[in-house]
């Protein structure tokens, strides 16, 4: 599969996802919007990753590729491809979806425990997730469930910390991919959102236990592999053309 991600800024990569991408030999290509490059034609990839970065996506005066990003991104959805934002993609994708995006109550970073919405128990990722799990979040904004979306849970200081759509819309608020290297990197880039505010862990704290992400990264490994194998199943990666099944039903 054609995998490409956009990338925010250098210290916000796609961490474990990288590591399961070449194990499983996809095809992988990035956009680093952060050093002026610009996205390819959406005929080049099937699956479109959207990373976390600390901007808005309202702060098109500071960085003046969101609004190139956030009508690409719409173009690739419109295209049937594969969409999975995280953190701030998360939140690009529901605008583009038309749904609002605003500051959460609280800041939330750190290790934090996410409640499973029942109405997402027959999604690919209702069947991966516990009915509670733990992921590792930094975000002080948030977004509304799109509409014809279902949520995919909540934790204590964020209410809809995802949504899926059809299987092929993902948006994740929180981090399964982060590794402790790609966390140190942020904590070095972005030390001063740590403000001991009720939601935000000290550095030591959410490095302290290299299990939990192992934990997670396991969490998304199994979800890209529910992912890509139900893609698989229903469609060419060159060119989304039905399986012969499906041309006949």
């Amino acid at each position: 599969m054609r995998i490409h991600y956009l990338q925010h800024i250098a210290s916000e990569g796609p961490g474990y996802m990288k590591r399961f991408m070449a194990a499983n030999g996809h095809v992988v290509t990035a956009t680093r919007l952060f050093d002026g490059e610009l996205p390819p034609p959406v005929e080049e990839f099937d699956w479109l990753i959207i990373m976390g970065g600390p901007m808005g996506i309202h702060d098109e005066k500071r960085f003046s590729w969101l609004s190139l990003e956030k009508k690409f991104i719409l173009q690739a959805i419109r295209a049937d491809k594969l969409v999975l934002g995280i953190c701030l993609g998360a939140q690009l994708v529901a605008n583009v979806l038309g749904a609002r995006v605003s500051k959460n109550p609280s800041r939330e970073i750190g290790w934090f425990e996410i409640n499973s919405h029942p109405l997402a128990a027959n999604s690919i990722p209702g069947q991966i997730f516990p009915q509670r799990f733990e992921a590792l979040h930094w975000h002080g904004d948030t977004f509304d469930i799109p509409d014809g979306a279902t949520p995919l849970g909540a934790s204590e200081a964020c209410e809809n910390q995802g949504f899926v759509i059809d299987n092929r819309i993902l948006g994740m608020q929180f981090h399964l991919e982060f590794t402790p290297k790609t966390t140190r990197d942020l904590i070095a880039a972005c030390s001063d959102e740590l403000d001991n505010s009720r939601y935000v862990q000290t550095a030591e704290e959410i490095l302290r236990d290299r299990r939990r992400f192992t934990h997670a990264n396991m969490l998304m490994e199994k979800l890209l592999s529910a992912i890509s194998e139900e893609y698989g199943h229903s469609h060419s990666i060159d060119g989304f053309i039905h399986t012969e099944s499906d041309r006949n039903s």
